[in-house]
């Protein structure tokens, strides 16, 4: 197996086949020939958490229609672009991808609808390709119509400024952040021999996050030549390993989606390498949704060890991550494992309280279900760390789970009591 470049894209646990060598670009989507992208300004919303000049419309063009692969939120209240974003993809190949921010044109009913297929068809026409080949996002405030003229009549100065490399996939990335304090891309190559694959992600989100279709836009692009099914097997896959398992505040969205590319200009590679590939770009830009959450000053690796399933590892993990006690705790750096105990008790997941451990970093503040002697300070030295490793041992299997947990800090409060004021 090889090594990761960097924690950020191994916390999920991903494994490199042996003999293929792990490579970070630089230039997100911006790495993939072919793709060419661009921004603009339109004026999507009147206020924001960051400047209203700042553009709001991005366009993603792959260049030709190529098969796709898409996962959405599973919350109930589904926006319309998530609605209209499964309806295209479930049609066949996709050529483009339209994205707005400020607006999240969910709980609009039918107009929402209608508005989600004015965006696709603004850019298809544009294009010169059917409706049904341009997947439409939308992120920002729910229950609010969307000025979709603005984005129509935008669409085609837009159009006339794509263009590929680095800055146009920055200019994407700045386009989907709402209060996002910073782009998120992410990008790698894999070899093994004479055999390369490169992956790509851009992804948005900040508040919102919740560990089941986490709250969250984001595309990832792969030059692998791919099938639909392929693709929708690896995608569904990995987002249970990387945006399934983040949680910044436990509040799920109705706008969350994934949307997977296969361009093909690489021809076939081994389906493991590929997998990797897209696991590692996952991780990395869950990691980078997390580290950037609202009000975020610290976030934990919490790791379930010892469990019976997958299922109940994770399970277990998200009860945690769920509890408001443990996350002010981690704010506080406070090593107070009854709560992590407590949360685990609460939750629907059955396991044995009487054979677990729990460490914070080196320090085993719990064993056998309760207290163990510890030296206090330094379990607070350890929560006290930007990033904080936890591990829960259930003493019961083989199976293991990872979740990306934030804490919660008068920062987040603030921002989401002001959000649309």
């Amino acid at each position: 197996m090889s090594a990761l470049p960097s924690a950020a894209s191994a916390w999920s646990g991903v494994v490199v086949p042996g003999g293929v060598t792990v490579e970070p670009l630089d230039g997100g989507l911006g790495v993939i020939p072919g793709l060419r992208a661009a921004a603009g300004a339109v004026g999507v919303r009147d206020s924001a958490h960051r400047d209203p000049a700042a553009p709001d419309v991005g366009i993603l063009d792959v260049g030709r229609p190529v098969p796709a692969a898409i996962v959405t939120t599973t919350n109930q209240v589904k926006a319309a672009p998530c609605l209209i974003g499964v309806e295209h993809v479930a049609s066949g190949p996709i050529r483009a991808v339209i994205v707005n921010s400020g607006n999240a044109n969910a709980c609009t009913g039918a107009q929402g609808l209608a508005d989600a297929r004015a965006m696709t068809s603004a850019v298809a026409d544009a294009l010169g390709v059917e409706d049904a080949a341009v997947v439409p996002m939308s992120t920002g405030v729910i229950g609010v119509p969307l000025p979709v003229e603005r984005i129509v009549d935008g669409v085609p100065g837009i159009v006339a400024e794509l263009t590929d490399g680095p800055d146009a996939a920055a200019a994407l990335a700045r386009a989907m952040m709402t209060t996002d304090t910073r782009p998120k891309q992410s990008a790698f190559r894999l070899t093994s021999g004479a055999s390369g694959v490169r992956v790509a992600g851009v992804a948005k989100g900040a508040g919102m996050i919740e560990p089941a279709m986490a709250t969250m836009l984001s595309v990832l692009v792969t030059d692998a030549l791919l099938d639909a099914e392929e693709a929708r097997e690896l995608l569904v896959d990995v987002v249970e390993r990387t945006f399934n398992r983040i949680s910044v505040d436990s509040c799920g969205s109705t706008n969350d989606t994934v949307l997977l590319l296969a361009t093909g200009t690489a021809g076939v590679v081994a389906s493991e390498m590929v997998a990797a590939g897209l696991e590692i770009v996952a991780a990395d830009l869950a990691h980078r949704i997390v580290e950037d959450g609202e009000g975020v000053t610290r976030i934990a690796n919490l790791r379930v060890t010892g469990a019976p399933d997958v299922a109940t590892a994770r399970g277990l993990g998200r009860a945690v991550a769920a509890s408001a006690l443990f996350r002010t705790a981690l704010h506080g750096s406070d090593p107070n494992w009854g709560r992590v105990l407590a949360a685990m008790g609460a939750s629907e997941v059955a396991f044995d309280p009487s054979r677990v451990t729990v460490a914070f970093g080196p320090v085993v503040v719990c064993r056998d279900g309760g207290a163990t002697p510890y030296d206090h300070d330094a379990a607070v030295t350890v929560l006290r760390e930007p990033e904080v490793a936890i591990a829960i041992d259930l003493g019961l299997g083989d199976a293991t789970a990872s979740t990306l947990v934030a804490d919660l800090s008068a920062g987040y409060v603030q921002v989401n009591a002001e959000y649309t004021t």
